[in-house]
């Protein structure tokens, strides 16, 4: 206890100490600028910032030593980019504001499974090869976390360089997780020469030409896809509107028919202006339009289509009954005063002029707490626990990933529509494409967080769903950012946020696949199979040592 004690009472080891910690630190805060909202230069930082994260790995011998250290620059991370979460605004619900607390300290743990598996595999191999299979380990880390029922993939690497135009390129073979392998492979390079230059080592210039040379070879592809990928000719019309109604309110005391003639009026506007298609936000109107007590509100629609010839893909709810011995969903939910079961959505669906029929698609992935409580499934009374004041903790799965189709002169157009968050996941957006969408629509309502660094990320994050697929993104937000995305990742048009207004743009429809949309599990897979044969050897060897014994 003495020899601790007078370990920490040394000044020379006190003032390392906190070296260190102003070293991780430093590395969280320019992680943190390297992310959206910030301008691109301070997007190269990335390449640098996880110095002290692999350095933290590297120095210290024992695990829970390494955790600290990774915990606090991951904290200082997650506090840069998602304080937003909170909302941090008067009509801010406090559930919403305790989920955002929560959360900026409980996703800093989620970066200790790399550093771990890094731990491991020093013990089963050796510090050199355990720095080889790092990237393999992050990639891990980042799939997992999108596959889980409380997943928050917010923070992939690969999204921090959406404003890299050019560099991102790549996302056409290998995504977004491919960019995060390179990404954490430069790092690993420039520590290594960095660290080679301090003890004078001559082979320190070699890990500085392998990092220079990884970066322009990806730079140097993706020059060549901007100036040579062949953007196909055919295009549709579509008005996006972007009403910029109170979330807040929406929900309570908004007047429902004077929410319809706000759409309606602003999407009269495109229609004059050519449009084919109009495509309205997230739940644009806050009741269970076709649950069969709003026929004014529908007749009232669709006149507007069928008047102006056009089609409507739009956010609503949506709710289904389920009576006798009907198929259910396994989710659904069971009215006991009415002996019925009943499923809620958060749902797209597109109206055409010339029939009332609906197409109707579910939102699949429910942000964690927000719109539905993890593992509910399993402990039930966790529903009953927490709850959004607004009311939106209770919507049921989605089971398919519908493609839309719509007139287009004397051509059908298929077209994918999902839902807000849905659009941060390389590995779903990509089914609809492999079903044929020929462009993505992304509704959206970003407003909780009002002018905060959350909507105008969620918007930069979709030039990589744009790049990875090939295909244009429409987001209609409800107050913003509205934007279109053509399929090099290059924004066309974007609105300012909590402005009401609507516009139309010709969209690029394109037909063609990419390596990512046909492969795009070749990644995830060989990080998962090193991973976990990593795991698996270190238990063999760990238990082989305990037989001998």
């Amino acid at each position: 206890m003495s020899s601790l004690s007078s370990k920490y009472s040394n000044p020379q080891e006190r003032r390392r100490k906190l070296r260190e910690r102003y070293f991780i630190a430093i590395g969280g805060l320019l992680l943190g600028i390297s992310f959206p909202p910030f301008p691109f230069p301070f997007t190269l930082l990335i390449f640098i910032a996880l110095i002290p994260y692999i350095s933290v790995m590297e120095k210290r011998e024992k695990l829970h030593e390494i955790s600290k250290g990774v915990y606090f620059y991951a904290f200082i991370f997650n506090l840069i980019t998602l304080y937003w979460v909170g909302s941090w605004q008067a009509k801010a619900d406090p559930f919403l504001m305790i989920s955002g607390v929560v959360l900026v300290f409980f996703n800093p743990l989620l970066f200790l499974i790399p550093s771990t598996l890094f731990y491991i595999a020093r013990k089963s191999f050796n510090n050199r090869i355990a720095l080889i299979l790092f990237p393999f380990f992050w990639i891990f880390y980042e799939y997992v976390y999108m596959i889980t029922d409380a997943s928050f993939p917010w923070l992939t690497l690969g999204n921090g360089l959406s404003k890299f135009t050019t560099f991102i390129q790549a996302a056409d073979i290998v995504g977004a997780l491919g960019l995060s392998f390179v990404i954490v492979c430069i790092n690993l390079f420039l520590y290594k020469y960095l660290q080679n230059r301090v003890s004078n080592n001559k082979r320190s210039v070699q890990f500085l030409i392998t990092a220079l040379t990884v970066f322009l070879i990806i730079l140097i592809y993706g020059l060549i896809r901007l100036n040579t990928f062949e953007l196909s000719d055919k295009k549709v019309k579509v008005g996006i509107v972007q009403p910029n109604v109170d979330p807040w309110e929406k929900w309570g005391r908004t007047d429902r028919i004077t929410l319809v003639k706000t759409y309606l009026d602003l999407s009269q506007k495109t229609v004059d202006e050519g449009a084919k298609l109009i495509i309205w936000p997230e739940t644009a109107l806050p009741v269970y339009l076709y649950s069969g007590s709003y026929r004014k509100m529908t007749d009232t629609i669709h006149s507007f289509l069928e008047k102006n010839n056009v089609y409507l893909l739009t956010g609503m709810p949506h709710i289904n009954y389920y009576e006798g011995k009907v198929k259910k969903p396994y989710d659904a939910k069971f009215n006991k005063y009415g002996n019925y079961y009943y499923a809620t959505y958060n749902s797209v669906i597109m109206l055409a002029p010339d029939n009332t029929a609906i197409q109707f698609y579910g939102k699949s992935k429910l942000v964690p707490f927000g719109e539905r409580v993890p593992f509910v499934d399993k402990l039930p009374f966790l529903g009953d626990w927490i709850k959004w004041g607004v009311g939106l903790t209770g919507w049921n799965v989605g089971q398919d990933t519908t493609i839309f189709k719509m007139k287009n002169g004397n051509d059908t157009l298929s077209l994918s529509g999902i839902v807000c968050y849905e659009s941060i996941y390389p590995y779903y957006v990509d089914n609809f494409v492999e079903k044929g969408a020929q462009f993505i629509a992304v509704v959206t309502n970003d407003s909780w967080y009002g002018k905060l660094s959350g909507p105008y990320q969620h918007k930069d994050f979709s030039i990589l769903r744009a790049i990875e697929n090939r295909r244009s993104v429409v987001r209609s937000a409800n107050g913003g950012v509205s934007a279109v995305i053509d399929p090099l990742g290059r924004v066309e048009v974007e609105t300012d946020m909590l402005v009401k207004t609507s516009f139309n743009h010709d969209v690029i429809l394109q037909d063609d696949s990419t390596i990512f949309t046909k492969y795009s599990m070749v990644v995830p897979t060989l990080a998962m199979f090193i991973s976990l044969w990593t795991i698996l050897f270190s238990v063999f060897k760990w238990l082989k040592n305990k037989l001998k014994v």
